[in-house]
């Protein structure tokens, strides 16, 4: 393992963590008010300053990480686990059945990602619900792809053609046989797609379509520090750079990953 795959795994370690305790963690509450220090600059009293309703900043984004970290992880799980499916038995049964699923996924995959979520959450109403569910709706399609792929390299094995002949049934043999030969490749997928719904529900916060206050997440808070990046860079700052240093390192843990359960890089190293 690399220096920069470490150092990822700590800094996502810690900022599950942080998030995971942030009643404990957090100074203040994310909605508490201290109208005597309106839009502070960084201090000892606020370590990141305030906002425009006096709102300690650092404890809005250790709630805000919450929000942020669960909404990209949890659509992507979901989202993995609906691909994976899809494109298992796709591949799987092949034929007519192969080309209709397909069909689906490409009229599905054809539709602009952004506009996609855009159209889901103005339907399913701003909040965690709408943005979840849009994002796991724009996300399956890309893991069916690939895991039909890989499935239609691998069903075509020797040991898979021996399971048929053994009478091992459908479900056994895309359970025992095909699943653990592309277990490596969905935890790399993971490592990747979730950097890229954090970013998304980031995006849609940003622009008003997000989650609504007075929860926080990191998109939230900068579109709020948006109106006065003039006069209070800060309000912007921190939250900008929690996003880019979480979307890294997951870059980084991806690679690292990928390196570690690709058999051709292990041989290439000997």
């Amino acid at each position: 393992m690399n220096t920069s795959f470490k150092i990822s795994s700590g800094f996502l370690f810690i900022i599950f963590s942080v998030s995971l305790l942030a009643p404990w963690v957090a100074p203040y509450s994310y909605q508490e008010q201290d109208t005597l220090n309106i839009l502070a600059f960084p201090g000892i009293n606020h370590f990141l300053g305030t906002d425009r309703l006096g709102r300690d900043l650092l404890s809005r984004m250790i709630y805000g990480a919450r929000v942020s970290l669960f909404v990209g992880v949890f659509s992507t799980l979901i989202a993995l686990v609906i691909g994976t499916v899809y494109g298992t038995i796709s591949a799987y049964v092949g034929g007519k059945t192969d080309n209709l699923m397909m069909r689906v996924v490409d009229v599905v995959f054809a539709l602009p990602d952004l506009l996609m979520i855009i159209l889901i959450t103005v339907l399913m109403g701003r909040g965690v619900t709408g943005v979840f569910i849009a994002l796991t709706m724009v996300s399956w399609v890309t893991i069916a792809r690939l895991v039909r792929g890989e499935v239609l390299r691998i069903k075509e094995y020797p040991f898979i053609l021996a399971a048929k002949a053994l009478g091992a049934s459908h479900f056994r043999i895309m359970l025992k046989e095909i699943f653990p030969n592309i277990l490596g490749i969905l935890v790399v997928t993971l490592s990747f797609r979730i950097p890229v719904a954090i970013l998304a529900e980031s995006t849609l916060s940003f622009i008003g379509l997000g989650i609504a206050p007075p929860a926080s997440s990191w998109g939230t808070l900068a579109s709020d520090g948006w109106t006065a990046i003039k006069f209070y860079p800060h309000l912007i700052l921190f939250p900008s750079l929690a996003i880019f240093f979480t979307i890294l390192s997951f870059n980084f843990l991806g690679e690292g990953l990928r390196e570690y359960l690709d058999p051709r890089a292990q041989t290439g190293k000997r």
